[in-house]
């Protein structure tokens, strides 16, 4: 493909220029629905909606309400996880011809945690531009008002749902430095936190539900009070879970510690350089590290730095 009006292409990269004038191809937007109260719909999202050829919508029933309440009057189709195999190869050909769509879920952004990814990749592939119509999203939101660190964090989407799966998963992202932000189903969020509970029981959680609405609440406290909470009050609606990274209270290796159920720390016959030089060798920086070997030993990162030191004079 050439000419500035279509992704403009080389052997090592591909350059979208999403509001160079063309005819074909149409573009695919991706616009944020809100994940609760209508009045986090954005005016570029009315208007986008209003402005394109079709909308693919995951509930087409859910997503007429949206429409009707803003009166915007368009084509809606259905594409979701079990007819995106039909209804993909469609909408890649009306955009290749020359349509604008619009791809909406059932709220927040779209393509996370979702099918609209597949499309996505799809459209890249095909050269057809895709624009981002930013809106709500709660994962975000559930993070910024978790009062868990936010310059670093990790989106792990849904937890798998059967035990094993769960606990490798959980291994998986158990060494991750960052807040961890997850979404679970209601019914499967006790048997989430107790999992957690066991394997990571001082981390810090905070657990966020109906979020924009009227009962949105977030619930705080370590794993193990997190879990003995929802023993005594079931949760209801959608959730998501913020779950303290390695780079907070606790230390990385606290869970292989407990595990082996020995007195001695893994830690105690290193000195302390080598201490921090571990958790810098797993690629903590270097405060990070430092803090980290503090937390083990019971000192401040001061402490820390003061006896490291020491040691280098």
């Amino acid at each position: 493909m050439s000419g500035s009006n279509r992704v403009q292409e080389s052997s090592q990269v591909t350059v979208q220029k999403s509001f160079a004038p063309r005819e074909k191809p149409g573009t695919l937007y991706l616009v944020a629905t809100p994940i609760g109260n209508l009045e986090d719909m954005t005016f570029r999202a009315v208007r986008t909606l209003r402005e394109v050829d079709l909308i693919a919508a995951e509930d087409t029933r859910q997503s007429r309400k949206l429409l009707s309440h803003f009166e915007i009057a368009k084509r809606l189709v259905s594409y979701h996880e079990h007819n995106k195999d039909a209804s993909g190869p469609e909408l890649i050909r009306l955009l290749q011809e020359g349509l604008s769509i619009a791809l909406i879920s059932d709220a927040g952004l779209p393509a996370i945690s979702d099918p609209g990814a597949d499309l996505v990749a799809e459209a890249v592939a095909q050269g057809i531009p895709v624009v981002p119509i930013p809106g709500a999203n709660a994962a975000l939101s559930a993070l910024i008002m978790s009062g868990l660190p936010t310059d670093r964090f990790l989106f792990a989407g849904f937890p798998p749902r059967d035990r094993k799966g769960l606990a490798r998963f959980l291994d998986a992202i158990g060494s991750e430095p960052g807040t961890i932000l997850l979404y679970e189903a209601p019914h499967r969020l006790k048997k989430t936190l107790s999992a957690l509970a066991a394997k990571w029981g001082h981390r810090r959680v905070a657990i966020v539900r109906e979020l924009t609405k009227r009962h949105e609440e977030a619930i705080r406290g370590t794993a193990q009070a997190c879990a003995d909470y929802l023993e005594e009050h079931p949760p209801l609606g959608e959730c998501c879970i913020i779950i303290e990274g390695t780079g907070g209270n606790e230390p990385a290796k606290a869970d292989s510690d407990a595990d082996s159920g020995g007195s001695e720390s893994w830690w105690s016959s290193l000195p302390l350089h080598a201490h921090v030089k571990h958790y810098e060798e797993a690629g903590h920086p270097r405060k990070e590290a430092m803090k980290l070997a503090a937390n083990d030993r019971g000192l401040s990162r001061r402490d820390v730095y003061q006896a490291l030191l020491g040691e280098e004079q």
